[in-house]
């Protein structure tokens, strides 16, 4: 039997796994029978998603942990050390944006709120260098271990309103393609360090940007769907996929990159 993109075994955290992104690339990995650490604010949702991973026959623990609390991060590293001994993947899901990093139809540039931009940044772009510099370390010291950060579309076009989001996802494109090369000449070939960059998902983010209460489309979301080759959002599960090749043996040869899964948006040309 084939086992180049087996994951069975593998202890893989997901910081912000109780959003839906991350709930369902967890569920998914639990399945393929990798051991899942939820990491997470939201205590009842995350015990929850345990409950529902364990109920299938998989394995899952929920932690409590804010990213940008360095002390918190530590902390959550050593429970998951001292239970499995060894972290074989990062996926860095958490994230978000502050109405104030936004700038509506009616608005201009002057109505940014440079805290609320500051804060999109924070939570974005350094809420994954502290976890990462955390859990890089037990990975440095088994000498190997993949990171998967969450790049956008907004990191590669950019789209109308989402200054902060935008600038952060920016950056985490960037910050994976100089911690590749920093990884892979300190530390050796073992460590990759990939991103996804998911188009346009419904979450419980954006879903009330893209679509009405009665299911049609909002302007925004026409406009995504006009500039999607395959005329439709995506769906969580498919991300699954390059997630599972982008932290098995599958994509041993492969880092700095950033995987598109995106219905053909990043491609749309009149």
């Amino acid at each position: 039997m084939n086992e180049l993109f087996s994951v069975k075994d593998k202890v893989v955290v997901i910081t912000g796994g109780t959003g839906v992104l991350g709930e369902c690339i967890g569920e998914y990995l639990a399945a393929q029978g990798a051991k899942i650490v939820i990491l997470g604010r939201r205590q009842e949702e995350g015990n929850a998603i345990v409950k529902k991973i364990t109920d299938a026959g998989g394995e899952a623990i929920f932690l409590v942990t804010d990213v940008l609390n360095r002390e918190t991060v530590e902390d959550n590293c050593r429970e998951i050390l001292e239970k499995y001994g060894r972290i074989d993947a990062l996926l860095n899901a958490a994230g978000g944006n502050m109405p104030g990093a936004t700038i509506a139809p009616g608005d201009t540039f002057f109505d940014l709120k440079p805290d609320h931009f500051q804060k999109a940044v924070d939570l974005n772009l350094t809420g994954t260098v502290i976890p990462t510099q955390v859990f890089l370390k037990p990975m440095v010291e088994q000498g190997k271990g993949a990171i998967v950060n969450f790049s956008s579309m907004a990191a590669f076009r950019p789209l109308t309103r989402v200054c902060g989001y935008a600038a952060a996802k920016a950056g985490i494109s960037n910050f994976t393609a100089f911690l590749a090369n920093e990884v892979a000449t300190k530390f050796g070939e073992g460590i990759r360090v990939n991103a996804i960059a998911p188009g346009f998902f419904l979450t419980n983010q954006n879903r009330s940007l893209l679509t009405n209460e009665d299911g049609s489309y909002t302007q925004r979301g026409q406009d995504v769907i006009r500039q999607t080759p395959f005329k439709r959002f995506g769906r969580p599960e498919e991300l699954c996929g390059t997630i599972q090749y982008l932290i098995s043996d599958a994509s041993n040869f492969v880092t700095g990159t950033v995987a598109v899964v995106d219905g053909g948006f990043n491609t749309f040309a009149m």
